[in-house]
């Protein structure tokens, strides 16, 4: 554990601490203790230094705890897994297991942070991921079948986390195709699926999860659509990251390890179940080229079915993008 993340586990308690008492905790100066608190503020982390009172984290975030995570996982998801990795500060959780995934990795390789420098969304958008605030979670596993045997996986994902979020009883929350988690239109999360490896197989694949819990204002410039977090739909309901983190890996690793043999039309409905856009005018764009119709569910293989002056046509994901209709 880094200096940074113990120093950060001491203040998470909201409380003072002397310069003195938290060097002697780390085993360092007084003078790096106060680099690591500059280090700490430049991720936009609000640190209050008082002359007599010393350091105290200003809105503190509870950090991820393997212990705690690993405690709230059944045994036999554990037992089918490989490892449960949680770092400090990596560039993509999604990268990262890409990069260590080996041939025998048929088990589930975990992977969390607390924040990550170069997280990626679809399409190649940057995934805004401050320190601490909201989940960074990739699941990663070789599979000796090439990527055709997952088509439709991103969708059954969506249903792994909808499956979790349920339990909360916050109705705005949704699905919306192919891979975002949504409340009032607003983007709380979304899901990234990577693949290496032949089309014939064996492949490499990685699901990427980022959930918003509690988006620092301040850290949110740079997101490109309207956004919410957990914290602002729930209120003092909002389970802790902890807990978030063990039913997200658990539900994400039931769906992943039956669904080679399952597919996704063991999950079309109740994906349907949570699509926020059933029955809407949209409007879908693919490059230059725009498409309006209404939205009338999936197809057993995850793709969208869109009700135009054509009469239904099939989209798969790709590179396309779906908008409610102005």
């Amino acid at each position: 554990m880094s200096a940074k993340h113990t120093l950060l586990k001491t203040l998470a308690d909201g409380q003072f601490h002397s310069g003195q008492h938290l060097a002697n905790e780390l085993g360092i100066t007084r003078a790096a203790i106060w680099k690591q608190i500059q280090t700490i503020q430049a991720r936009g982390i609000i640190i209050d230094a008082v002359r007599g009172k010393g350091y105290r984290w200003q809105d503190p975030q509870q950090l991820l705890d393997l212990k705690v995570i690993k405690s709230g996982i059944p045994t036999l998801i554990k037992q089918q897994t490989e490892e449960i990795i949680l770092l400090d500060t990596i560039d993509s959780t999604n990268r990262y297991l890409l990069e260590r995934l080996v041939p025998s990795s048929n088990k589930p390789l975990i992977c969390l942070s607390e924040t990550q420098t170069a997280g990626r969304g679809r399409r190649g958008r940057h995934w805004v991921s401050p320190y601490a605030s909201n989940l960074y979670l990739s699941i990663g596993w070789q599979h000796a079948e090439g990527p055709q045997s997952f088509t439709g996986l991103s969708l059954a994902m969506g249903v792994a986390v909808m499956r979790v979020l349920s339990h909360y009883r916050q109705p705005s929350i949704g699905l919306k195709w192919p891979n975002d988690i949504i409340a009032n239109g607003k983007k709380l999360g979304g899901i990234l699926i990577e693949m290496a490896g032949d089309a014939s197989g064996p492949c490499s694949l990685v699901v990427g999860l980022g959930l918003n819990i509690q988006m620092p204002v301040q850290l949110a410039q740079d997101i490109d659509q309207p956004w919410v977090d957990l914290s602002t739909l729930l209120g003092q309901s909002t389970p802790s990251r902890n807990q978030l983190a063990a039913e997200l890996i658990t539900e994400m690793c039931t769906i992943i390890n039956e669904y080679p043999r399952m597919g996704f039309s063991q999950y079309q409905a109740e994906w349907q179940q949570w699509d926020q856009y059933n029955n809407k005018v949209v409007t879908l764009i693919q490059g230059e080229h725009q498409q309006r119709g209404t939205v009338t569910g999936v197809d057993q293989h995850g793709n969208l079915l869109l009700n135009t002056a054509k009469g239904i046509q099939t989209f798969n994901a790709g590179e396309i993008s779906l908008r409610a209709a102005v």
